[in-house]
């Protein structure tokens, strides 16, 4: 629909359109490319255009570590304000999709809010093309562009008197999409215009994260080039991820592929051969292994003398690094010091807040004390890595 259509004349001829494509028979205009393409991967997948397909949804539990995993908390904020305009009449809603469809969160008046409820619209529910046919969210990570879905161009009928526009928000980086925002409500309501704006607040999403990428590679820098300083070795500095913060003596290179489950020690590396990894804040010490040699190992100094000024104190062959947990984090380290075998998230929940369902919490909580000391910390049960000499000072 363009800017000087009438949307109820566009609506009347859309649903003419779907109604003799859906029977096969010789439609009166031809749909969209993109929806067309959209209809037929859905048709394909069996999607039924009257109930979609069965969802049961995410879970509670599930939706917080997608959330966590989705890389999209940290614009949030930025993508509410680009778009709050488009909400603040109170006719449409704010929805933040995962990479696979998953409503990870979504604003909007209590009243479209309901009215998105009785169409499954809820967080947590699957919006991918696959579950629910042609629409903004699923049709945007498909196509990987912005796309705006106008009534009967929805594939599932009972989505006809809504209207949405998406867009795919991409890792910076690498170019893979992260997941999509959009903005939906009733058909009337959407401007054609909607999904310019929409795409160009997932583009400055986009530039957020890799802003926000950036400084977390200069803080792993201001730790790691002091102990790149002191080694006789070729080393580097990489993240989590792989990406290389500092460097010494390696040939420059902007990211290390590292083994999948890594942990402090000595570890075969396909691009530097063995080496011995010692974690960083945020990241790992990479050292080239010397012939002959043996991995010095990793040891984590919890001190509570003083229950105000608590701190971490990481040792490993190349230098050590210290951090001040919050409180939360220090109960939690003091926990796992205590109970070198592991605490399920059940039994962290009972320890931290005196009862055993408050799992969400306990891993959301893990989640942001793993960015710091990610090498230190295994899961399933939590606890210290393997390996890792842990000494707990008075308290």
């Amino acid at each position: 629909m363009s800017a000087g259509d009438d949307p109820r004349h566009y609506a009347q001829l859309l649903a003419a359109v779907y109604d003799a494509a859906m029977a096969g028979e010789k439609m009166p205009a031809r749909p969209r490319s993109v929806i067309s393409d959209s209809w037929d991967r859905v048709l394909t997948a069996g999607v039924d255009p009257d109930v979609g397909a069965l969802d049961d949804g995410l879970d509670v539990s599930e939706l917080e570590a997608r959330r966590l995993d989705s890389g999209l908390a940290v614009v949030l904020e930025d993508l509410t304000r680009g778009l709050e305009s488009v909400i603040a009449d109170g006719d449409n809603i704010l929805v933040v999709a995962d990479a696979h469809g998953h409503v990870l969160w979504r604003s909007g008046a209590p009243r479209v809010l309901q009215r998105a409820d009785r169409l499954g619209f809820v967080e947590g529910a699957d919006w991918g093309e696959n579950t629910v046919g042609t629409n903004a969210i699923g049709t945007a990570l498909m196509s990987r562009r912005a796309v705006q879905v106008f009534s009967a161009e929805h594939f599932v009928r009972t989505h006809h008197s809504w209207t949405c526009a998406g867009a795919p928000i991409r890792d910076p980086r690498t170019g893979a999409v992260l997941g999509a925002v959009d903005v939906s409500g009733p058909a009337a309501t959407i401007h054609p215009t909607t999904v310019a704006l929409v795409d160009v607040v997932a583009r400055l999403a986009e530039s957020q994260l890799r802003d926000h990428h950036r400084r977390s590679l200069d803080q792993l820098r201001s730790v790691a080039a002091p102990m790149l300083a002191r080694l006789c070795s070729p080393a580097l500095a990489v993240d989590n991820d792989g990406w290389v913060a500092a460097l010494d003596g390696i040939t420059p290179r902007s990211r290390l592929t590292l083994p999948r489950q890594t942990a402090p020690g000595r570890t075969m590396l396909h691009s530097l051969g063995e080496c011995d990894l010692e974690p960083l804040p945020g990241g790992w010490l990479v050292r080239i292994a010397e012939p002959e040699s043996h991995s010095s190992g990793t040891a984590i100094d919890l001190d509570l003398s003083d229950p105000r000024n608590p701190s971490v104190t990481v040792s490993g062959g190349a230098g050590r690094w210290t951090m001040q947990p919050s409180p939360r984090h220090t109960e939690i380290l003091t926990l796992l010091a205590h109970h070198p075998e592991g605490r399920s998230a059940a039994q962290m929940s009972e320890h931290l807040f005196g009862v055993g369902d408050r799992t969400i919490t306990v891993r959301a909580e893990m989640s942001r004390l793993r960015k710091h000391l990610g090498g230190l910390l295994a899961a399933n049960p939590y606890r210290f890595a393997d390996g890792v000499q842990v000494h707990l000072g008075a308290g």
